[in-house]
């Protein structure tokens, strides 16, 4: 290596390099096994927001391409069951459509002019029919009727009315009426054909009977379904005379049903409902008309996701999170579990939450999302029994070959409270120096029925960058660590999390290199609230910057747009019928104890922790005369981070607020 490269190596990662990084996301491989296409997903600096296109590579790396000339957004690709065509949706002048690309000779053609964006494509076996789902508008009610204005009068425009209980969404705002059908429509185009209809959503994955004539899918049709909204069932629609029959029936959800090749079973998702924080999905399976149905994976204590029957029908592949990495896996009918990768995820760029999907061949191959703590996904081709992988792409080589990244460690340490593992993450700054101290930087994940694991994220490495470790931990409440961990904080939250994370930061402090006088928190959503809470226990830490929090339980719960969800699996009751119980929880009530200088930071559209709940800690704050700044982020929803200048902004602002305190 020459002296003028190992010089580029050293350059820390920048803000702007955000706007460089790529990542691939949905790899598809081929019936065959031969190909893999995949969404290719970057950043334009200049419109300030994520791209994405369709690539095409041979699972040797070779010929690797972008697989239209079209510059429109891509996705949602699927293979015919022969692998000559390629069914994909993408942006028009009128809306998302769907296209299909012909292998052999490269022909595009578009099959659709549709009112609203399809969803959830799926060949027919035969190849002869696409199946979707797509919203049909419906009308909102009508209180009054307006007397008719004079000509060319402009009056204010007519009020916006809803009798729905879920009538907005973060990230979309108000959510027009409509329920979600299922179609299908010719391979040769033509006109779409509706299968369901009424009132009620039709959604989900969509799974083809091997002989074509029954559609599986997953709904809500009961006849309180807007209030029974955990609750789901596993259903089959019959493509010639539209009878739907119920397969599932159970308290819970039961979701991404999919038929097995030989058409003898269904393998879906699901649990019996306990009312509770949080409850670990259990693969099952059952015979095509709906009897016998069990869980095979009742032993593994992990929540099941991505399901795929392996193409002999003995068995399936799926995805688990565990201990922090999520991790590829095949399951027998019996179930046994045999693990096959355990770096699935690099399709968040922001905070290291776990992500990632994968795909397989007729022959077993499997394409998947490859996460490295120092790289967003590329491609990589592996098979069950396979001792390693083959990355097949390197979408940000260009980059960062030429920077040096903080590196990232995990450490393990016991609960204070009952002796529990606990683990967390550490990343060092890039010119890290055992000798030196340096100032500690916590960083809360959100959820908090989540986790962080070792992945890539632009956030912390912006961190490291600035001189920080930077510490994210997985207290308890978090996922991958078993359903009872993940349940502790039912009816307890804020809890004993806090100890964990805490405990973690003594942790960090003995290893030696921390300057226990700089210490710093951070963290957004359930981390805002973490932040909150910590800040409110102690005064230990220099600065804090608490973004996106909940403050006040009572008033989060009844103007989030989740707000519906929280009665007893959140807390006991709703907040009238239990103020006492919400308030305990609401770091609000711990706002008088606060002495830390504290940055508090918001959307401005934000439909989850509304502005309002990030007011109300500033204005405490300010009524008591404590150093506060209030950051409002313009035309951002929860996801902060989604435009690229905005997740900039959040780390610059948060940056600056520390420094201001060193």
């Amino acid at each position: 290596m020459s002296s003028e490269i190992s010089a580029q190596v050293t350059t820390p990662f920048e803000y702007l390099d955000v706007f460089q990084l790529e990542y691939a996301n949905s790899p598809q491989i081929s019936p065959d096994g031969k190909h893999v296409i995949y969404r290719r997903t970057g950043f334009d600096i200049m419109a300030d927001k994520s791209t994405a296109s369709l690539w095409i590579i041979d699972i040797d790396g070779n010929n690797h391409r972008k697989l239209t000339s079209r510059d429109k957004g891509e996705g949602s690709a699927r293979w015919s069951p022969s692998g000559d065509r390629i069914a994909f949706t993408s942006g028009s002048e009128n809306g998302s459509e769907i296209y299909v690309y012909w292998i052999a000779s490269g022909t595009l053609a578009r099959l659709t002019q549709l009112e609203k964006s399809p969803s959830s494509l799926a060949w027919s076996p035969d190849g002869k029919s696409i199946a979707f789902t797509m919203k049909v508008a419906a009308k909102a009610p009508v209180i009054a009727k307006m007397p008719s204005k004079p000509k060319d009068a402009k009056w204010a425009k007519a009020p916006r009315i809803t009798d729905r209980l879920k009538h907005e969404a973060d990230g979309s705002g108000y959510i027009k009426p409509g329920f979600t059908h299922i179609f299908t429509i010719s391979a040769e185009g033509g006109s779409p054909r509706q299968l369901t209809s009424g009132d009620l959503n039709h959604g989900g994955g969509l799974s083809w009977s091997p002989d074509g004539t029954k559609i599986y899918f997953s709904a809500n049709l009961n006849a309180d379904w807007e209030y029974d909204f955990r609750n789901s069932e596993v259903y089959s629609v019959d493509t010639r005379n539209l009878q739907i029959k119920t397969l599932t029936d159970r308290k819970g959800p039961d979701g991404n049903p999919i038929i097995s090749p030989n058409g003898k079973h269904i393998a879906y998702v699901g649990y019996e409902d306990k009312v509770q924080a949080y409850q670990v999905r259990q693969l099952h399976i059952m015979d095509s008309n709906g009897g016998n149905a069990k869980s095979i994976s009742e032993a593994l204590d992990r929540s099941v996701s991505n399901i795929t029957w392996a193409n002999d029908s003995k068995g399936l592949y799926f995805m688990y999170n565990d201990k922090g990495v999520t991790k590829l896996a095949h399951i027998s009918l019996s179930g046994n579990v045999t693990d096959i990768v355990n770096n699935v995820g690099g399709t968040t760029l922001g905070r290291p939450y776990a992500s990632g999907n994968y795909s397989v061949s007729n022959n077993g191959r499997i394409a998947y999302t490859l996460s490295k703590p120092d790289r967003p996904a590329d491609v990589a081709i592996t098979s069950k029994g396979k001792s390693n992988a083959t990355i097949i792409t390197s979408l940000n080589e260009d980059l960062l070959n030429y920077r040096k990244l903080g590196k990232v460690e995990e450490v393990w340490y016991k609960s204070s409270v009952d002796k529990r593992d606990i683990q967390g993450f550490v990343v060092f700054p890039p010119e890290y120096d055992s000798t030196k101290k340096y100032p500690l930087l916590v960083e809360n994940h959100g959820g908090p029925i989540l986790n962080y694991g070792p992945h890539f994220s632009a956030e912390m490495q912006l961190y490291a960058a600035a001189g920080y470790i930077v510490f994210y931990p997985n207290p308890r409440g978090s996922t991958s660590y078993g359903e009872e961990f993940g349940n502790l904080l039912f009816n307890n939250y804020p809890g004993e999390d806090y100890n964990d994370v805490m405990d973690g930061v003594d942790t960090i402090i003995t290893k030696g290199n921390v300057d226990i006088n700089r210490l710093y928190v951070t963290g957004g959503s359930a981390g805002g609230i973490m932040t909150a809470w910590m800040i409110g226990k102690n005064n230990r830490f220099k600065a804090a910057v608490v973004a996106k929090p909940v403050m006040n339980w009572i008033s989060k719960t009844l103007v989030a747009d989740n707000y519906f969800g929280y009665a007893n699996s959140r807390y006991p009751e709703q907040p009238w019928e239990n103020f006492e119980g919400y308030w305990k929880f609401s770091p609000l009530s711990l706002v008088g104890n606060i002495e830390t200088p504290t940055m508090v930071m918001v959307g401005m559209n934000d439909l989850r922790t509304p502005p309002s709940e990030a007011k109300q800690l500033y204005h405490a704050l300010k009524l008591r005369k404590i150093e506060t700044v209030l950051v409002e982020i313009p035309d951002a929803s929860h996801g902060i981070a989604a435009r690229p200048s905005n997740l900039i902004t959040k780390i610059a602002h948060t940056l600056a607020w520390f420094e201001k305190y060193q």
